[in-house]
């Protein structure tokens, strides 16, 4: 029951750690009001959540060396409350990035130390129980469009409050939990994070480069779905609203996925979804009717929450005690931070003169380039664990 009782508030945790990422999308043409500044700027304002995401990743997982995975935990749900009240009270666009920034920190620090915890809590079942974890966090992106437009009739500024007094709360049930709870021996096995660098590191690379690309298209399309939708004539409430189609898509998508990948072999899986999202994304650019964009954001939106689950699962059950904590935390860092650069790029693009079109099928194009020359590698043994 005590193991339950923390899973529990780690989903109430997640809820509210990728809420604060993932909110920044729908108040991207809001908070170009606000401050009155332009895309690139709102873009550079969302690129540094995601980056805050990438930045303690890595220093995250020498502490998990040292400190205990759900005293980590604890710390970042501490550190979401308090960045959610710079995020409110910010008076400049400069105050607001040091806000994004401190908001992505805390998730980032998050998800390197309870992913981990969770994969040691159910070791019989990873991809479930991360599936479950992912399915939480994709339910605070479905409300998040529809939270901004509720909060829009008053200010922006009351979704950061409601993050931070949500944030505050989940602390304390997560504290009462972890309490009452014996954590597995598995847990903060790992005392090298230099060693589990060094003897994982062709499979951390591998997965940074792959899901890393894949995840930088993503962070572009997502970010700017609502202002792409605009510009293809919709009004910004049906923007948002289809925004929230694509979330809401992930929310099955976890589930099943983190399921699926403990049954099937995991790389055919993993192909077949990076493929499908390459497709899907090419497919958009070319649906004209509302119907038909409604289908196929639906579909761009399971086929990329089907992966995180599945990344996760086959990664963390690949690493071994000894290394897991270190070489997830190597693997998390440079994946993300590689792929938050993704909404800088488009809105640079976008503010250059480029169409969204032609910007969303040109990153389509290149990560297929990509995935099938990696693919080529892998099935000549040029690269991949030895």
């Amino acid at each position: 029951m005590t193991r339950r009782g923390v899973f529990g508030s780690l989903c109430a945790m997640v809820f509210l750690v990728n809420l604060a990422r993932v909110v920044f999308a729908p108040l991207v043409e809001p908070l170009q009001d606000a401050f009155g500044v332009g895309p690139a700027t709102v873009g550079l304002i969302v690129t540094l959540v995601w980056v805050g995401s990438a930045i303690p990743r890595i220093p995250t997982g020498y502490l998990l060396t040292i400190y205990p995975r759900h005293t980590m935990v604890l710390a970042t749900g501490v550190m979401l409350t308090l960045s959610s009240v710079v995020a409110t009270l910010a008076n400049s666009i400069a105050t607001l990035a040091i806000g994004a920034v401190l908001l992505g920190t805390a998730s980032g620090a998050y998800f390197v130390a309870a992913h981990p915890l969770i994969a040691e809590l159910y070791t019989e079942r990873v991809g479930r129980a991360l599936g479950i974890h992912g399915t939480a966090a994709q339910l605070s992106a479905v409300i998040a469009a529809p939270m901004v437009s509720l909060a829009l009739f008053v200010s922006w500024r009351l979704v950061f409050v409601a993050i931070g007094l949500g944030a505050l709360a989940s602390t304390v049930y997560f504290t009462l939990m972890a309490r009452r709870t014996e954590f597995p021996a598995a847990s903060g096995a790992d005392r090298d994070f230099l060693g589990a660098i060094r003897a994982e590191w062709s499979l951390i690379v591998l997965g940074v480069v792959v899901f890393g690309a894949t995840s930088f298209v993503w962070q572009g399309l997502f970010n700017f779905y609502p202002s792409y939708m605009e510009a293809r004539g919709f009004t910004p409430g049906t923007a948002r609203n289809l925004l929230t189609v694509v979330f809401a898509a992930g929310v099955p998508a976890f589930w099943v996925s983190g399921i699926l990948v403990d049954r099937v072999p995991s790389v055919p899986y993993l192909a077949g979804i990076i493929g499908t999202f390459i497709g899907s994304v090419l497919l958009l650019t070319v649906t004209e009717s509302l119907l038909g964009i409604i289908v196929v954001s639906a579909l761009v939106g399971y086929v990329i929450h089907s992966l995180y689950p599945a990344a996760d699962a086959v990664l963390l059950s690949a690493f071994p005690d000894e290394h897991r904590g270190g070489a997830y935390a190597m693997f998390s860092g440079g994946m993300m931070l590689g792929q938050s650069l993704g909404s800088w790029l488009v809105g640079e693009l976008v503010e250059r003169g480029f169409a969204y079109d032609a910007v969303f099928q040109g990153l389509a194009v290149s990560l297929a380039m990509l995935v099938v020359t990696v693919g080529g590698l892998l099935a000549t043994d040029r690269i991949g664990p030895r």
